[in-house]
């Protein structure tokens, strides 16, 4: 077998932020779905009038294909290191979707090269619970899925967890969570490693989950203040830059859409106001942005590598 390129295990981001360093752990970066099917609504009118930035760093006309990318952000403090969304993992049975299914790739070794080895993980945090945020929650050891992080604490919040727990006599399945409670979520319940938690919740005084629903019912975006500098990991509030001038674009994997929309333009509205640095989890490269604009035609401001 030939050795995995340096290249493709560097981490391809990594920047302090105060007192804090953060870095980009990929997992994959590449096309994606097409056009409409993430976002029903989308026109090909709204790619040409954003043509000159959208296209081709987040956008393929010729395939009408997404370019994207589902990556973890590790966060270390001067006490913690930090796990925000945990991917899609390796050896996942995800049928519904070729991307995600039985995949082997080194993301272990690209969270090694951050600086980081799995043992000194302290605390791992996710804003939902789909199949590309939580499947490097657990890796297979002896035929068993188990928790990958062995010391950490995994801080689930509570009202994701019950959306998605299958045991639940009210569980509502979606086909593109097949499997994923049961080898990504219940082996860490199980080793005794899950922490339910609600939003407010604060970990090493930087670090705060604030609700954020539509996606999931349970939808969370995670708020930094490191020494003066704020961040927001956005999860999937926003999926795409192409919802940046087009907030109303709704993707196929919101839950309520009405809801989602509603956060999404109250998340932007604030990141426009503040000046926070917008970190979610699947922009395509430069991955982050400061928003300019307001209410309608939001516009990024690219964080220079």
């Amino acid at each position: 077998m030939n050795a995995t390129p340096a290249s493709a295990i560097l981490p391809s981001l990594s920047f302090r932020l105060g007192d804090v360093s953060i870095a980009r752990i990929e997992d994959y970066q590449g096309p994606g779905l097409s056009s409409t099917g993430m976002f029903p609504a989308c026109r090909p009118d709204m790619w040409l009038s954003h043509a000159s930035w959208l296209v081709p760093h987040f956008y393929d006309p010729a395939t009408d294909r997404l370019r994207t990318s589902i990556h973890s952000w590790l966060v270390t403090t001067p006490r913690h290191k930090i796990l925000i969304d945990c991917c899609i993992g390796n050896g996942k049975h995800r049928p519904s979707d070729p991307r995600f299914h039985m995949r082997n790739e080194p993301w272990l070794e690209r969270l090694a090269a951050a600086g980081a080895h799995p043992d000194e993980i302290d605390f791992v945090m996710c804003t939902h619970f789909h199949a590309d945020h939580v499947g490097w929650h657990t890796r297979r050891v002896d035929g068993r899925w188990v928790p990958t992080f062995r010391n950490a604490r995994y801080l689930f919040k509570r009202q994701e967890f019950d959306r998605w727990d299958e045991r639940r006599a009210d569980h509502v399945p979606r086909e593109s969570q097949r499997f994923v409670f049961a080898d990504s979520v219940l082996p860490v319940v199980e080793a005794g490693q899950a922490v339910l938690i609600d939003d407010g919740h604060v970990v090493d005084d930087r670090l705060t989950v604030e609700p954020a629903p539509g996606h999931t019912a349970g939808n969370a975006v995670i708020r930094l203040r490191a020494a003066g500098e704020r961040a927001l990991f956005s999860g999937d509030v926003i999926h795409h830059p192409v919802q940046l001038p087009y907030p109303e674009l709704c993707s196929v994997f919101d839950d309520d859409p009405a809801v989602a929309l509603a956060t999404r333009r109250r998340v932007l509205d604030a990141a426009a106001a503040s000046g926070d640095l917008l970190l979610p989890t699947h922009f395509a490269a430069p991955f982050c942005c400061r928003i300019e604009g307001a209410g309608q035609g939001y516009r990024p401001r690219w964080r220079a590598a």
